[in-house]
């Protein structure tokens, strides 16, 4: 079970402000493009589960490792989200080859399509399709023994800002972020 304080951050000058606040803690930026899949009609998210794949990029714009993740169950609550979630890498390549091309995605020799495929029913014949996505950048940074992940978001609609922290006490994490805020927007 993930459990992580999922804060949104109002805009692009709070986003700038709180990276410049954090950035003595600064461990390493992530570009990540994050695209989502499901059955034709829509099985997975029909049972409360998501089926993501996140590829990590360089500067160079190529991508250097890709995760396959199912998440079923979530909940989002005052900030603080449970989701079971299951994760696992495979190869860029294949990763590339199932975003240009969904069908693939159930060829893939995979734990978690597997898991698709026996606990949700998706079989050959219905496939996958590919329901889009968005990219963004995470900036990572270790604060007060605290791994948080500050990201800028990119949809089509337009931009998002939030700061993640996973914890297994997101309540004590959400209360020391929420007055870390107070004190520093003051």
């Amino acid at each position: 079970m993930e459990v992580e304080v999922k804060l949104r951050l109002l805009d692009a000058a709070n986003h700038s402000r709180l990276k410049e606040i954090l950035s003595p803690f600064h461990i390493k930026k992530l570009n990540q493009k994050n695209v989502f899949f499901d059955s034709a009609n829509g099985i997975l998210a029909s049972q409360r589960a998501v089926l993501r794949l996140r590829s990590y990029s360089n500067n160079n714009n190529e991508i250097t490792r890709c995760v396959l993740s199912l998440k079923a169950k979530s909940v989002l609550n005052n900030g603080v989200s449970r989701v079971e979630e299951d994760e696992e890498e495979i190869e860029p390549l294949t990763g590339e080859q199932c975003v240009e091309e969904a069908s693939k995605l159930g060829l893939t020799e995979s734990r978690i399509i597997k898991r698709c495929k026996d606990e949700f029913g998706i079989d050959e014949e219905m496939g996958f399709v590919c329901l889009g996505g968005f990219e963004n950048v995470r900036d990572v940074y270790e604060w007060r023994g605290l791994k948080l992940e500050v990201d800028e978001s990119k949809f089509s609609f337009g931009v998002s800002y939030e700061v993640e922290c996973e914890n297994d006490d997101p309540e004590k994490v959400k209360r020391e972020l929420e007055g870390f805020f107070e004190g520093e927007w003051d």
